[in-house]
C-alpha cells in the first residue's frame, strides 16, 4: 500500500517535483529497499518502473512508525489498542478500504472510485436536502443514469437478436415435407457402404415419408439393405426428389436409384502395425494398427489391446531396424 501511495503522489505532484531533489520519508518496510533491489519480484519491479524517471533525484528515508510523527509522511493511522477499547476488526477493515481506494486512484483516477461508491463528481448537483442521512446528494441522479444505460443495453441486445434472426430467415427456408413424399437420404453418416468414401453417392433413395416429427425430423420407409438402420433422419439430411421432366427430355430414361449394398460386418483382422507413439494422457506406448478389411479405419491401440501383439510387433520392429 505504501508503494501505491508513492506512485499516486508522484503522479499528482510531478509538476512540482520535476527536476528537483527531494526525499520521501516512510515507515513501510517494503519501500525501504525499493530503489536498491537488484532482483525484485514482478510486483516490486512494476513499482520500480513507475518511479524510474525520479531515480536520480529521489531518496527514500525509513523511520519506524513509533518514532516518525511527521504528518506529511506516509505513516499509518494510529488506532486505539487498549483492553478497554479493543480494535475488534476495525483496523483490518480500514486497511482493506484504503487499499481498495488507493488501487483505484492509481489505476483509473478518482472518477471510477466515486462511481463505484454511488456518485460521480461530473454529474449535476441534485436538489435533495443536504441534511438527509444515509443518502449521497448525487446518488439518485447516478441511479437514473445507470437505469438509462441498462435500458439502452437491453434494447441493443434485443435489436441485435432480431437482426440476426431476420438474416437467418432470409437465407434458410424451412422444408415443406408432407407424408408420402418421395425423398433422398444423404449418406453422410453411413459408414458401412462398400468402396472408398470419396466415390460413394451423396444420397440414396427414393424413399417415402411415413411420419413427420415436428419441423426438424422425418421418418422414412427404408428398404433393401438399409432396413436395419434407424428410419428417422433430420431434415438437413433429407432432400426432395425431383423427377425428370418428360416434356423437356422425352427420350431420357430415368436411371433407377438403387441403394448401395452394405458390406457384411467382418471381424477386425489386423494386418500390420504402421507407427508407434507415447501417449501423454495414458503414459503408455500405443501402436497404429491397420486392418485387412478397408472398411475398418486405422486406430491407435495399446500393446495389451492387441491379441497377437508378439508376432505383429516383432515384424514391425524388424522392418523398422535398418539392415546391414
Amino acid at each position: 500500500m505504501e508503494c501505491l501511495c508513492l506512485v499516486w503522489a508522484l503522479e499528482k505532484l510531478h509538476y512540482h517535483l520535476d527536476g528537483c531533489v527531494f526525499e520521501v520519508i516512510t515507515d513501510g518496510n517494503a519501500m525501504k529497499s525499493l530503489l536498491k533491489m537488484k532482483t525484485p519480484n514482478r510486483h516490486m519491479l512494476r513499482w520500480q518502473i513507475a518511479i524510474q524517471e525520479y531515480r536520480g533525484n529521489m531518496t527514500i528515508a525509513h523511520k519506524e512508525g513509533n518514532i516518525h510523527k511527521n504528518a506529511d509522511g506516509l505513516s499509518r493511522w494510529e488506532l486505539a489498542n487498549t483492553p478497554d477499547n479493543p480494535i475488534d476488526g476495525l483496523a483490518e477493515r480500514m486497511i482493506q478500504t484504503l487499499e481498495d481506494m488507493i488501487r483505484r486512484f492509481c489505476a483509473y483516477g478518482p472518477n471510477s472510485c466515486y462511481a463505484r461508491k454511488g456518485w460521480n463528481p461530473r454529474l449535476p448537483a441534485d436538489t435533495l436536502r443536504k441534511d438527509l442521512i444515509g443518502i449521497n446528494p448525487k446518488a439518485s441522479r447516478f441511479k437514473i443514469i445507470l437505469d438509462q444505460v441498462k435500458h439502452h443495453a437491453k434494447k441493443s441486445i434485443n435489436y441485435a437478436f432480431d437482426y440476426e434472426k431476420q438474416k437467418w430467415d432470409k437465407s434458410h427456408k424451412v422444408p415443406d415435407f408432407k407424408v408420402w413424399d418421395l425423398v433422398l437420404v444423404s449418406t453422410f453418416n453411413f459408414n458401412k457402404l462398400k468402396g472408398p468414401k470419396k466415390l460413394k453417392d451423396d444420397s440414396v433413395g427414393t424413399f417415402n415419408i411415413v411420419a413427420l416429427h415436428g419441423t426438424n425430423a422425418v421418418q422414412v420407409e427404408l428398404s433393401g439393405n438399409l432396413e436395419n438402420k434407424h428410419p428417422t433422419f433430420p431434415v438437413s439430411l433429407i432432400n426432395p426428389y425431383q423427377p425428370p421432366d418428360k416434356e423437356l427430355f422425352p427420350l431420357k430414361n430415368p436411371t433407377p436409384l438403387t441403394v448401395p449394398p452394405v458390406e457384411k460386418s467382418e471381424g477386425k483382422k489386423r494386418k500390420k502395425v504402421i507407427k508407434e507413439r507415447r501417449s501423454k494422457c495414458k503414459n503408455q506406448r500405443e501402436y497404429l494398427v491397420r486392418y485387412k478389411n478397408p472398411v475398418h479405419e486405422d486406430e491407435w491401440l495399446a500393446e495389451s489391446e492387441i491379441s497377437d501383439s508378439d508376432q505383429i510387433l516383432r515384424i514391425f520392429r524388424h522392418e523398422r531396424t535398418p539392415q546391414d
